[in-house]
């Protein structure tokens, strides 16, 4: 009698719409179409500083509820119309969740937030979400985790990071090399820059691995390499890392590892002391840094919601608080606009030029 040796730790498997099939029931518009390319060279003009701007990547820690976001959404591309010519703001639209140990894992693993695990159904409210922003007129971000999520959304994509759990994954870098925007690589949560210039140059070259096609297939995918893969200081073992002297030291770094000086700060995580209430306070300090002639920043990021603070998921759905995180702790609107305006205030003392 011949013994169990292949999936014997699997409980069941289902099949998933493909990725083409998935794009076929949620399109994109020839308008969005050209507003997410306009998107990303703006974005990769930022980065080139052939535009002066600094973009901001702002929005809840994790998307829970899709209508809510979209509340935000609208509220986001009102302000971004009147900070544009100083400011390229970019709605963060986080969908998975990489845990320490368990928990939550986003809204494309678990969108109705109990465990069943409906990931099909999470990838058609991801990608609904979006197309909507597209559409809109709002560039969106989030973090690439599921080397096999990319094939589903990556087109209605502005800019993707790689987070400070992941960063020294081959299997992430790989994926960084390929994905079709501009992609951020966080320090290690214990602080290491190290890791994140690491990444950044394996991010640039090619390389070759297995991934699924638009129509499912297991295929070899063969890259060029992602010239606007660069580094986000998130701040890690205890320290923070966006005051003047932390940026000067990743500049020295960059540039003796060759690595072009392109600087995002993500404002919450270690920088805040994973105090939300300090992100405003950090976001002031880094702008205040762009305005004295620092120009290797190129970015900030914030983690804000429509109402301040974080709750735990409730047994009963019913109970969520509308517009709340349910991972971490984010600004609430009202300080998350007035932080933006202040710093578009602040910004008047340089001139700005756009590519």
């Amino acid at each position: 009698m011949s013994q169990p040796l292949f999936n014997t730790h699997i409980a069941n498997s289902q099949v998933l719409l493909t990725p083409a099939e998935i794009k076929a029931k949620l399109p994109l518009t020839d308008r969005a179409e050209d507003n997410i390319y306009q998107f990303r060279h703006q974005i990769e003009d930022i980065l080139d500083r052939k535009d002066s701007r600094c973009f901001v990547v702002v929005g809840p820690c994790s998307i829970h509820d899709v209508e809510a976001a979209r509340e935000y959404a609208r509220r986001l591309k009102e302000l971004a119309d009147r900070v544009r010519d100083r400011l390229f703001l970019v709605m963060r639209v986080y969908f998975e969740k990489p845990r320490t140990t368990v928990g939550w894992k986003g809204l494309i693993n678990d969108p109705d937030m109990d465990d069943s695990f409906h990931i099909e159904k999470g990838l058609l409210q991801a990608r609904h979400l979006l197309v909507d922003l597209a559409e809109l007129g709002l560039p969106a971000a989030t973090e690439a985790l599921d080397p096999i999520v990319p094939q589903y959304l990556s087109d209605v994509l502005s800019w993707s990071a790689i987070g400070a759990r992941t960063i020294e994954s081959q299997t992430h870098r790989e994926m960084a090399s390929g994905l079709s925007m501009p992609v951020g690589l966080k320090n290690g949560t214990n602080g290491s820059i190290e890791v994140a210039l690491n990444a950044m140059k394996a991010a640039r070259e090619p390389h070759s691995f297995l991934g699924i096609d638009e129509l499912g297939r297991v295929s070899v995918f063969n890259t060029s390499g992602n010239n606007y893969a660069h580094i986000i200081l998130r701040g890690g073992g205890g320290q923070t890392n966006f005051d003047a002297e932390s940026i000067r030291q990743v500049e020295a770094q960059l540039k003796a590892a060759n690595l072009p000086p392109q600087i995002v700060v993500d404002c919450s995580h270690g920088n805040s002391n994973k105090d939300h209430k300090r992100q405003a306070a950090v976001f002031e300090d880094v702008v205040r840094q762009v305005c004295q002639g620092n120009s290797s920043i190129v970015g900030m990021m914030l983690e804000s919601n429509l109402h301040e603070g974080n709750q735990k998921i409730p047994q009963d759905l019913k109970d969520l608080q509308y517009g709340v995180s349910v991972t971490d702790k984010c600004l609430g609107w009202e300080e998350t606009e007035q932080s933006i305006l202040n710093a578009y205030q602040t910004l008047s003392c340089r001139p700005v030029s756009v590519g």
